[in-house]
Order: C-alpha cells, then structure tokens, then sequence
C-alpha cells in the first residue's frame, strides 16, 4: 500500500535543501552552479548533485492583434543561440521583453510593443504565465494579446544602442495559424499565443469590438 509520501502529488520549499551555490559568471545574465538535495516521491531526500542555472530577469510578451481586420503582427530577428538551426538563425517572434525595476508585466508588453513593432496597444488580455524552460533557466514569462490598429504597422524596429534589427509585418490569422501548423514558427512564447488566439479569437472580436461599439 503507498505510503503518504507516495500519495503526495505536489512538493514546496520545504522539499529541497541547497547544500552551496556558485557563481560561476556574471554578465548580462549569471550563471550559477547549485548543490543540492531534493525529496523524493519515495519520501526520502536524494543525495546531494549538481544544477547549472541561468538567472535572468523576468519578462513580458505579446500578441498584437486586430480584432477588425482579424490580423496579428510578428516580428523577425537575429538570434545567436539559434545558430544551429538548418535554416537560419533569424526567429520568427512576437514582441517581448525583460521587466526593470518598478516596472510591470503589463507596461513591458505595452513598451516593448511601440519598441519592436510601432504598435500602439489599446487594450491588453491575459493569456498565461509560464517557465519557458525550467529546467536551466529562471525566466518567468507573462503573456498577453494586444488589442492595436494593424493599418500602417510594418518597418524595421528596435534599439540602435541595444544591436536592434527587428523587422515587423502584419498578416492574417489563418496564415499565422498555418505558419505554426507548417513548423515555420519554433519560438515557444509565439507558438502558445497563436494557438490560444486560434481557440480564442471570436472571444476577442467580440470583447474589443463590442467595447468600441458602445462608446
């Protein structure tokens, strides 16, 4: 018969013990070494081993989205660690970036939004919060749709002083959808959004829609 340790289906913080924690380099991101130990499902605690982690800031994404011409604007960057990729290493994405302090998830997506893509968002809604990769990065991300006009959004955006090169660009829903679907859209944040717009969009047209319509 299972004992209560096995029954147990969740753990918390008095679960583990860190044991040390190196730092192993410090940059615009750090990289720390842990040792430690973790109860098991048996009930008892593991032997000390070791993790490599990357700590890095938390960070806001977002969907722009039309709810009257049913469009959604992307962006397209440049990133190193994609280098591998058979293809190439520019990334189909949606906007997003890190929260500083003091800001929030919601003013990130709003300014990373002007930033990266020349899109002013009129209204934000939640999807979900998320690891992106828990098991060797700390990231925590929020994600949102945004409400925009997508008329005259297009161009090249970004930061001079941060190396940024972004190009941004409307298209339908469907073909957005489709481009998920074909495999041609590899960044998580992009493809979760996407899949949730496709189950979601009617709600969305009728929310935004409806809110202009009885000012």
């Amino acid at each position: 018969m299972a004992n209560d340790h096995q029954k147990k289906i969740t753990f918390n913080h008095n679960d583990y013990e860190i044991v040390q924690r190196e730092l192993l380099y410090e940059g615009v991101f750090r990289l720390v070494r842990y040792h430690l130990r973790i109860r098991q499902y048996n009930g008892e605690f593991s032997k000390i081993f070791t993790r490599e982690v990357l700590e890095r800031s938390s960070a806001a994404a977002v969907l722009p989205y039309d709810p009257y011409l049913d469009q959604v604007v992307l962006i397209e960057q440049f990133r190193p660690a994609a280098l591998s990729d058979p293809t190439s290493p520019w990334t189909t994405e949606i906007v997003a970036g890190v929260i500083e302090t003091d800001e929030t998830p919601e003013g990130v997506a709003v300014r990373e939004a002007r930033e990266e893509a020349g899109c002013d968002i009129q209204a934000l809604y939640h999807i979900v919060d998320f690891f992106p990769s828990p098991s060797c990065i700390t990231e925590f991300l929020y994600l949102f749709c945004g409400k925009i006009a997508a008329g005259n959004v297009g161009g090249i955006h970004g930061l001079a002083n941060e190396n940024e090169n972004i190009r941004a660009y409307a298209l339908p829903a469907d073909e957005a959808f489709e481009k998920v679907r074909a495999g041609y859209i590899k960044t998580p944040p992009a493809i979760i959004a996407l899949q949730w717009l496709q189950l979601n969009r009617h709600l969305l047209q009728a929310l935004w829609i409806d809110q202009i319509e009885k000012k």
